[in-house]
């Protein structure tokens, strides 16, 4: 008998769905992990609340995870997720105006003239900026432009990957390197008492290196799929694309148009500046974009019940990745309910105490890789592991600006990774969890390779506190 059967294969289950076992994963562990508790003290040089590591205990948690406090957790979840979602929210709405505006498609209409043939120039000139977003610590605050990134992608005549990783991997890139980013290495170097963004020419090193892994691994498979679309992660996906002639015309370039896509980089441009200088965080970023769109209502006369109706259209695009932020902090949630957290942390100290250099620091940045399964958030990680590092490398002869560097070559290479960073990235463009590792996973490994032989040099040449 013939009939047309459905090819069987593995696929990714949701990521909602994958967030969800994260966090009975984390329930089931609160009940295999001893609780325990360091006490905490005020910083007096910057005032904020750090772990005592000279002060833990093992502790009878007295709100153990029940049933109803697993569901609940979504809930509280999306709670703490707010901020973080109402700005994603606002910033995509507003940008939606400026996409159906046809600026943007104007706009890369004309790169795709000036660049006809050299498709890859463009790869690596929004690549770059995607660094630099990184540089700046942008985080949370660039995920709005990861569907234009896949347009870009579209556009060259790529597929969706290409866009998805200039974007992904371009802001791991920058955040890892830690230049000037204040939630990794500043908190970091608060904690322990060294100058802000101290030590910052090695660290210009290491963007260089992870600089050139990511253009590398972005420049081989742009090559393979241009020359073989079969070699597509998305073939299928690639190969209708292909045959629609995807994006192929986005409008002329009008004058409002450029006036548009220049209100566009200079809100960019005072959103950099407002997070450096003026400590700026979500509530201003969501602002100085609802003042872009009431900017773009004027410039291409969209009626105000029109703009509102756009406004919800361009929202509702984001709204799979702010229930995966939702999610995804509700495993924290759980964590913190488990207090299982800080037994985690002590038992590496344990680990640590009286070991080589060497050997230290290898299981501090494996230990700090893991660990960032579990939670994402880097300035987190920052105020409950950088109080216990500080003491242990006085005890191991390791400079503070070298645990630093460990602590943050090992948080920010798998934000985008780890399935609790990563979903919510990939929500925003379009990719399921399996093709983005078989896309990523040897950038990734060089770059995780790479940046343990940079602490090591960084040890071996006293890379001390200025």
């Amino acid at each position: 008998m013939e009939g047309k059967t459905k090819k069987k294969g593995v696929h990714m289950p949701h990521v909602f769905i994958i967030l969800l076992f994260i966090m009975l994963l984390i329930v089931v562990l609160s009940y295999l992990i001893p609780s325990g508790k360091y006490e905490t003290v005020t910083d007096s040089k910057t005032g904020m609340e750090i772990i005592d590591p000279e002060k833990f205990a093992y502790i009878e948690n007295e709100n153990p995870i029940t049933f109803m406090n697993y569901f609940e957790a979504v809930y509280k979840g999306f709670v703490n997720g707010a901020s973080i979602m109402g700005t994603l929210f606002i910033c995509s709405g507003v940008i939606y105006l400026l996409e159906v505006s046809g600026a943007f498609g104007a706009g890369i209409q004309k790169i795709l003239r000036k660049t006809r043939g050299k498709e890859f120039s463009v790869v690596f000139i929004f690549y770059t900026v995607f660094v630099l977003f990184g540089v700046l610590g942008y985080g949370e605050a660039a995920y709005p432009f990861y569907p234009l990134a896949v347009t870009i992608g579209f556009a060259l005549g790529y597929d969706r990957l290409v866009g998805t990783g200039l974007a992904i991997v371009g802001s791991t890139v920058g955040f890892t390197a830690g230049l000037m980013n204040m939630f990794t290495t500043g908190v970091a170097q608060q904690i322990v008492g060294l100058p802000i963004f101290s030590g910052i020419g090695f660290r210009a090193v290491g963007l260089l290196v992870f600089y050139l892994i990511g253009l590398i691994g972005l420049y081989t498979y742009c090559r393979k799929i241009k020359k073989n679309p079969e070699a597509s992660i998305l073939k299928e996906e690639y190969k209708n694309q292909k045959k629609d002639g995807h994006l192929e015309d986005m409008g002329e370039m009008t004058p409002p148009k450029v006036l548009g896509l220049l209100v566009f980089a200079a809100t960019v441009v005072i959103q950099g500046y407002g997070c450096m200088k003026l400590s700026w965080s979500f509530p201003q970023i969501a602002a100085i974009y609802i003042i872009m769109g009431f900017i773009l209502v004027i410039l291409f006369r969209i009626h105000p019940s029109d703009a509102c109706q756009l406004f919800c259209q361009g929202a509702v695009r984001v709204f799979g990745a702010a229930f995966a932020i939702g999610l995804a902090q509700a495993v924290v949630v759980l964590m913190d309910q488990a207090c299982i957290m800080d037994t985690i942390v002590h038992g590496m100290a344990v680990i640590l105490e009286n070991k080589g250099s060497v050997f230290a620091l290898l299981i501090i940045f494996v230990f700090v890789t893991l660990f960032n399964f579990l939670v994402i958030s880097g300035s987190g990680k920052a105020v409950i592991i950088m109080p216990i590092l500080q003491p242990l490398g006085k005890i191991l002869n390791i400079n503070q600006q070298v645990l630093v560097l460990a602590y943050q070559y090992g948080d920010g290479i798998t934000n985008s990774f780890w399935p609790g960073g990563a979903l919510v990235q990939l929500s925003l463009c379009g990719v399921d969890y399996g093709s983005w590792v078989k896309f990523c996973w040897k950038i990734y490994v060089s770059m995780i390779a790479s940046a343990f032989v940079l602490v090591m040099i960084a040890n071996a040449i006293g890379y001390g506190p200025f």
